[in-house]
């Protein structure tokens, strides 16, 4: 690197030492619980999709899911001439439970990015955004496509990191498999048109949230999260109206304002293929380990390089079972 790029640079590694209380960022420790919350809204807040849901510190690596569900109704009225009232428990008998498991976050930065950085005054600024902002599109892709949390993982084999963590949706299939709709008719699809399962995909929607606690199904926050190519029939005729280079935009506007089934329609970065789900956005959490954030970040002159390496404990939770369903495996009827 470039001599003005190595002042920055230390000046960036300076400055996560004094933060954390340490002599140097190049060894390895323990993130004080204060800067992790930090980074934690940091890494929260860069990214749209992270600020609607719920991404919480927890003290203990394993437990039960923290957030108060309602499990069911609470009025009623009670002949305490008779007997005495008995305050009904709003905790949720749907409620996850959750086991962070240690992830790492290790991103590497060539010499080359860093130098052309290092002429602006907000170099560290930069950098950081770099490293958080691929941590928040990680953990949106582990979410939706995790299903497995192997002792070393294979990004060539898992591309969608569906190896690292498990997901909310497999969280549905493994502890909640009769909220889920993999198979119609035909084996293996649910389909979609004049002689498929449902004709439209707003009737498959409807019968989607009949999956649902009956005291959920009509709340107002529901939405429905959809696979952006599931839309194509729906909405082409409306799109190609557009001219070509507005077709984008005009796909865009129409999916924040439409709806299926009469949901909002939520359209999720790296939501998995040929699915819906129905859901509440404050229905899906993940769960991060207070205290247990590790980093080191160093020069790596042998690889030309800049290295930051973190982990982090962390879980992907369903606060309540009971308020979403997801089918999966859709597509257009022969």
């Amino acid at each position: 690197m470039r001599n003005e790029t190595r002042v920055a640079f230390n000046g960036f590694t300076k400055q996560i030492a004094l933060l954390n209380s340490i002599s140097a960022a190049s060894e390895k420790f323990t993130v004080t619980p204060s800067v992790q919350q930090k980074l934690e809204t940091a890494i929260q807040e860069s990214s749209s999709f992270l600020r609607l849901i719920n991404v919480i510190g927890v003290d203990e690596k394993d437990g039960e899911s923290i957030l108060l569900g309602v499990g069911g109704t609470v009025a009623g009225r009670t002949n305490t001439t008779a007997t005495a009232r008995s305050p009904r428990d709003v905790s949720s008998l749907n409620s996850d439970t959750y086991s962070c498991k240690k992830t790492d976050f290790d991103t590497a930065i060539p010499y080359a990015l860093l130098d052309s950085w290092a002429k602006f005054p907000d170099f560290q600024t930069r950098l950081s955004g770099a490293i958080i902002e691929r941590q928040a599109l990680d953990r949106i892709m582990i979410g939706w496509n995790g299903t497995s949390a192997a002792a070393t993982t294979d990004r060539v084999a898992n591309p969608l990191l569906q190896d690292v963590n498990i997901g909310w949706l497999q969280k549905y299939r493994t502890k909640a498999p009769a909220r889920v709709m993999s198979s119609g008719k035909v084996a293996g699809k649910v389909t979609i048109g004049p002689t498929g399962d449902y004709k439209t995909l707003d009737g498959l929607v409807y019968d989607a949230i009949q999956l649902l606690d009956p005291w959920h199904r009509k709340r107002p926050d529901l939405v429905v999260i959809v696979d952006r190519n599931l839309l194509h029939s729906k909405f082409l005729a409306n799109i190609e109206k557009a001219a070509d280079n507005e077709n984008e935009l005009a796909a865009a506007r129409i999916i924040a304002n439409g709806t299926l089934g009469g949901l909002k329609i939520v359209d999720a970065p790296f939501f998995i293929d040929g699915a819906v789900m129905v859901t509440t956005l404050s229905n899906l959490s993940i769960y991060f380990q207070t205290g247990a954030r590790r980093r080191m970040t160093k020069d790596e002159p042998e690889r030309d390089r800049i290295a930051d390496y973190q982990s982090s404990n962390e879980d992907y939770v369903i606060e309540d079972f009971g308020l979403g369903a997801l089918i999966e495996n859709i597509q257009e009827a022969a």
